[in-house]
């Protein structure tokens, strides 16, 4: 019995040091989260500060006081729906566009010829090497030279059909090759973040069709890195304006600055709004990228109410 009783020093609790950590390291651990408030609270101040002061600008006229008409003007002003609503189409096509020619492009070299992927990659990064005013001028000598080779042939109402300015689809084209450096480098994360020929050769092996393949089990698992990559091209084409103005089409970007001249409170009330907008559609796309999603055909587990407990059963009724 003396063996077996627990001497005093043995029976005394042992601190628990897990629990308790020592003041010094309670204050190293305190200055981290007081530089972190202190760093958000200037980057804050530094994006907030000029918005507000623009809004004032927008709202306040001295000597009359505050006044809303810059923005309830906005939806009566020439031309403010229709380049909004272009932009919003060229952003559309421009995102599918994109991910038609890149997520196949990459997802076959990943597959059947890792050997390309660096003459891929420099392929797509070549947009960020060549400027923009250099591209718009590519393009505006290929549609000055259109019209005087191509006017016997059955591609010149195909060639007139992309300078459509209800809907100018050349566009589109200069807007796929300024976001392709974005889209390759999002895709490209997400797929070295997934084994794409395990992936594949699992489907394939159940009987799964290519087109099932992509779209069921490839996709599905890019979902952030697609939503990455339209996230950042929706940013660059309601953004661009330098080859849109110079090729004389006038989207969401070239109407704002055209009407700053004549109207400087609309101008900046058009751009506050902008940008509000940009940010609504940015979250939603993010938002879309990490959403949930639940294989089809798999049941979900029920929910257990929180007050039950788990019954243990002793060794004797086992």
């Amino acid at each position: 019995m003396a063996a077996m009783t627990p001497t005093a020093r043995e029976a005394a609790p042992k601190p628990d040091t897990d629990t308790a950590p020592p003041a010094a390291l309670t204050r190293t651990r305190r200055r981290p989260r007081v530089w972190r408030g202190v760093v958000l609270g200037l980057g804050g101040a530094y994006f907030l500060i000029p918005l507000i002061a623009s809004f004032v600008f927008t709202v306040h006229t001295p000597g009359q006081g505050i006044s809303f008409e810059a923005y309830t003007a906005l939806l009566a002003a020439d031309g403010f729906t229709e380049s909004l609503l272009l932009s919003l189409g060229l952003a559309a096509a421009t995102i599918v566009l994109a991910l038609v020619l890149a997520v196949p492009a990459l997802v076959a070299v990943r597959l059947g010829a890792p050997r390309l992927r660096p003459v891929v990659e420099v392929m797509c990064m070549l947009p960020l090497v060549v400027p923009p005013i250099a591209l718009v001028t590519g393009i505006s000598t290929v549609l000055r030279w259109g019209p005087d080779h191509l006017s016997r042939t059955p591609l010149y109402q195909t060639f007139l059909a992309v300078q459509n300015e209800s809907f100018p689809f050349v566009l589109v084209l200069a807007y796929t090759v300024m976001a392709l450096p974005f889209v390759y480098r999002s895709l490209d994360a997400g797929l070295r973040a997934v084994d794409v020929p395990t992936l594949v050769e699992a489907a394939r092996n159940c009987g799964a069709s290519w087109p099932y393949v992509m779209f069921r089990v490839i996709l599905p698992n890019l979902r952030s890195s697609l939503a990455g990559a339209a996230f950042l091209t929706l940013a660059l084409v309601l953004g661009e304006f330098t080859i849109a103005s110079l090729l004389g089409f006038r989207p969401f970007a070239v109407w704002i600055v055209s009407i700053s001249g004549a109207h400087a409170r609309m101008s900046v009330a058009v751009s506050l709004l902008s940008l509000v907008i940009t940010w609504l559609l940015l979250l939603a796309l993010s938002r879309a990228g990490t959403a949930p999603t639940s294989t089809p055909g798999t049941p979900s587990s029920p929910r257990k109410p929180r007050g039950s407990r788990t019954s243990r059963t002793s060794p004797k009724e086992s």
